[in-house]
């Protein structure tokens, strides 16, 4: 994969966060319901880790700057590397790895359910229980509700998605069909 195709779909994706998270998402002061985590997860897929934690960095750092949504806290800036430096480890497939469709849908599942009780739920909560002056525990219980809500939500969704992009990302980025 060329350097430039990289980083043109790297701005793709940094874009598409930014405009998921920031426009298209609906947010209240203790659960925010969007997703955002698409682009985030694509990049994490195609791009590998690297990029992944790079372009999740700079969409919550350009989308904190241009369209803030209260004052910026650097723990959620931290949250999104963490998560991207998971999805990218476990869910980057590169060309020379081989692995089987079921060997990805658990390799989705584990890093979805990492991603949702390390950064979602246990950093998020911590950063929102030290912003806000909340109670931890009280904070909690309701991201969990939301959290167990959205895991299923969030494999079955990029599992199908990862399928139906298969095809063209191949086309386009390894130059197939040209």
């Amino acid at each position: 994969m060329s350097k430039n195709k990289k980083i043109i779909l790297g701005a793709l994706l940094l874009a598409m966060i930014i405009i998921l998270s920031r426009f298209l998402s609906i947010k209240t002061p203790i659960v925010t319901i969007g997703f955002a985590f698409v682009p985030s997860i694509l990049c994490a897929i195609w791009l590998g880790p690297k990029w992944s934690i790079l372009i999740s960095v700079l969409a919550d750092l350009i989308g904190a700057t241009l369209f803030p949504f209260g004052s910026f806290f650097i723990g959620y800036t931290i949250t999104t590397a963490v998560a991207a430096a998971i999805y990218g480890f476990l869910l980057y497939k590169k060309e020379e790895d081989t692995y089987t469709d079921k060997q990805f849908v658990l390799r989705m599942i584990l890093a979805v359910v990492l991603v949702t009780v390390i950064a979602n739920i246990g950093l998020n909560t911590l950063w929102l229980s030290i912003t806000t002056g909340k109670a931890f525990m009280v904070l909690m219980a309701s991201r969990i509700v939301k959290e167990l809500v959205m895991v299923p939500i969030k494999i079955i969704m990029m599992i199908f998605l990862e399928r139906v992009l298969r095809k063209p990302f191949n086309q386009y980025i390894r130059g197939e069909n040209d």
